[in-house]
């Protein structure tokens, strides 16, 4: 017998088949190990060959005892090679990282107990009136059970208990223990489907439509439909996939999904414990649980015969991966969603223009939810301009209408959060004097001064310095601190209100694992009164609680150097604003600018979608942006910048070619210069932007093709239509 087999090397030279014969059968997917050069590596069957000729080398062993690949990952992975994905890269996806190499296993602990053909009366009789240490384990094996058999448990020594064993009177017994990721407590409540529910559901199951847009405004119960739907179709046999955009939102998601489907539902994500995410991705291996939840990631869930895949939070920037293997969820979704002729579900308050374009067009089809399921309103958003602030005398960074609405809200018993869209204490630190700006060694950005650690932090690479009491330029004591983070605005608050009990939800806040839980279980039950948060804080969070939301620095996003500022400016702001008012009591929005007048504001404080997506797909269509074009961009780094340069200068010209050959219909234009971040973590970085008209797939697999490039210390990469072009 003979193999195609991917070795277990990320490098282009090698991504293809190998080709080795087995003295025994190997099914498709499976890990084995095999030589290669002087060395016996892993590497993955793909699947069965006649050409046994090409083998000269054997597989050595399979190393596991099942395939870890589903034949559906494997044309997965086809398909995500065709995107400039390393065949092997794509496969890595769908298995828990460490069990490569064999990093995890199964938990497995050994219990003693008496052996089931003995019966305590007998087994008295067996042993020796001398030997009381095993009368007396036998003693406590008959009434408290068996127990866990490890060295000194419960007094007894292991040479007592193997005594015993050996005597036929005990046995020992592997159970295996299922580590289980933990979930907020969530109370079941009885649901009863609004109208507009109800209808969606029926339009989901019934409809030949296969791919749904749910626009729903915040609050109105998309959460209940992806349930609904899942729950008919698992009466089907069928399973599904939920994802949701933050790692932050997954504890409580997981505990609304398991109070209704219980241990049907498996969590995937990076915070996970090497061994939850094993055992959690083993279950949904083995149908054990039939609901995969997570971030991006859980889109590569081994579950078969998918019967939904829902995206929640479509538009959210997450599901873009930023690092290699470069990937977007929806592309990933669309291939499974076919592959299972399963129902693709995509929910949003603020749908990307793309999807919501697509649903105009008719090829995804719109469902739309305009009211919020408790009949109260969304919560009303005030502008406060801050320009009037700093004029009337108030150089804080909180409005004084903001202040004494926080205020109002404490007395009532009630709770707040506060958005600020920056980690730290202050985005940088200057020298009033000489102007010199603490930067980082590895990358041309400035340091992010974090006070409760003393430390200056880079954002990028994660390097840190010690905090600056000097100018080191110039000696100069007198610092300036940059724009506010969350941690000086809870300080902020904390000084304001001294008895207000304060925390923070950013990345900082939530290193530790289940960090993100103990945060917001505090809040949902009332023991923290302020939240100050990130973006975190803007997702799916559903407090009943919460009646004020404050939105610091609103026209932050606004002037990001690409295409979709305005969009994510407008998202955050609807966003972060419905999280307040969601049960009985109504809600309310101070929002605080130095550009008032802008009309994504105007857009926002109204919650109009649809006008903020005419004028904003106006004006791309004009100026030909996304989704009227679609961008490409060929990032090149390497640590030397010269190199990078020469390469990005030679990929700009083949694109080019491409331009002026047959595929001129589809390019625009092409043009390379250095990325709006020069270095990163010591790597130089340039950039080609090819402008294609939309429907490009030739030119686009040309592109690809272009930037495949063989050199080992210069890496290339691909992104359609990047949504940070950093």
């Amino acid at each position: 017998m003979s193999y195609k087999v991917i070795v277990d090397l990320s490098n282009s030279a090698v991504d293809k088949f190998f080709h080795y014969n087995s003295d025994f059968p190997v099914p498709n997917g499976s890990r084995v190990s095999v030589p290669f050069g002087s060395k016996v590596i892993e590497g993955f069957v793909i699947e069965e060959t006649d050409d046994s000729e090409k083998a000269t080398k054997n597989i050595v062993s399979i190393l596991d005892p099942y395939p870890v690949i589903l034949p559906e990952m494997v044309e997965m992975s086809k398909f995500m090679k065709k995107s400039n994905v390393r065949f092997i890269d794509a496969l890595r996806l769908c298995i828990p990282a460490d069990l490569r190499a064999g990093r995890v296993r199964e938990l497995a602990r050994n219990f003693v107990d008496i052996a089931e053909t003995v019966s305590y009366q007998d087994a008295k009789k067996l042993i020796s009136e001398k030997s009381q240490a095993q009368h007396n384990l036998l003693d406590r094996l008959s009434t408290g059970g068996a127990f866990e058999y490890v060295l000194t448990r419960e007094g007894f020594s292991v040479a007592v208990i193997n005594r015993l064993v050996d005597k036929g009177i005990l046995e020992k017994r592997a159970e295996e223990i299922r580590r289980t990721p933990k979930s907020a407590s969530i109370e079941r409540k009885s649901i009863t489907l609004t109208n507009e529910q109800r209808n969606a559901v029926d339009e989901i199951l019934t409809s030949d439509d296969n791919t749904f847009l749910i626009h729903g405004v915040t609050g109105s119960g998309k959460t209940e439909i992806y349930m609904t739907v899942i729950e008919n179709l698992l009466q089907s046999e069928k399973t599904a996939i939920m994802l949701v955009p933050e790692i932050s939102l997954t504890p409580q998601m997981l505990g609304v999904f398991r109070n209704r489907f219980g241990d049907k539902v498996s969590l995937l994500h990076s915070g996970l414990s090497a061994g939850e995410r094993y055992d959690e991705w083993r279950r949904l291996y083995k149908g054990e649980s039939q609901v995969a939840m997570g971030p991006r990631s859980a889109i590569f869930a081994p579950v078969r015969n998918v019967g939904a895949i829902i995206i929640d939070e479509e538009h959210d920037t997450s599901y873009s991966s930023e690092k290699y293997p470069r990937f977007l969820t929806l592309d990933i979704a669309e291939f499974r969603a076919r592959y299972n002729d399963a129902k693709l579900i995509l929910g949003s308050a603020t749908p990307s223009i793309e999807t919501y374009l697509k649903a105009r067009e008719g090829t995804v089809k719109l469902i739309t939810l305009q009211n919020r399921i408790n009949d109260f309103g969304l919560p009303t958003v005030e502008v406060v301009d801050m320009r009037k602030e700093i004029r009337g005398g108030n150089v804080s960074i909180f409005s004084r209408l903001l202040v004494s609405t926080l205020s109002d809200t404490l007395l009532a018993k009630e709770q707040a959060i506060v958005f600020v869209n920056r980690r730290g204490y202050a985005s940088f630190v200057r020298c009033k004097n000489c102007g010199y700006v603490a930067m980082c060694t590895d990358c041309d950005v400035s340091l992010t001064y974090h006070r409760d650690d003393k430390r200056l932090k880079c954002h990028y690479c994660g390097k840190q310095f010690h905090e600056l009491k000097v100018c080191p330029q110039c000696g100069n004591q007198h610092l300036a601190e940059g724009f506010s983070g969350t941690e000086k605005v809870a300080s902020e608050i904390s000084n304001l209100f001294p008895t207000a009990r304060v925390a923070r939800l950013d990345n900082d806040s939530v290193s530790g694992k289940d960090a993100h839980l103990q945060i917001l279980t505090k809040f949902g039950s009332g023991e923290i009164d302020i939240l100050v948060g990130t973006q975190m804080v803007t997702k799916g969070h559903d407090f009943k609680n919460v009646t004020l939301v404050g939105i610091l620095d609103a026209d932050q996003s606004l002037y990001f150097p690409d295409y979709g500022s305005n969009e994510r400016t407008f998202q955050l702001i609807t966003q972060v604003a419905g999280r307040a008012g969601r049960e009985s009591k109504p809600g309310r929005v101070i929002m605080q600018t130095y550009n008032p007048n802008h009309p994504v504001f105007e857009f926002a404080t109204d919650y109009d979608y649809l006008g903020f997506y005419e004028r904003e797909s106006a004006i791309r269509r004009v100026t030909k942006f996304p989704p009227y074009t679609k961008i490409v961009r060929i990032l090149i780094t390497g640590k030397e910048e010269e190199p990078v340069r020469v390469v990005a200068q030679a990929l700009r010209d083949k694109t080019r070619d491409l331009m002026n050959g047959p595929l001129k219909d589809s390019f625009i234009r092409v043009q390379a210069m250095s990325a709006p971040i020069k270095r990163l973590e010591n790597n130089y970085r340039y950039q080609v932007i090819a402008v294609l008209n939309p429907d490009c797939d030739d030119a686009l697999y040309s592109i690809f093709a272009v930037a495949a490039i063989d050199d080992k210390n210069i890496h290339t990469s691909v992104e359609i239509n990047p949504r940070q072009m950093t």
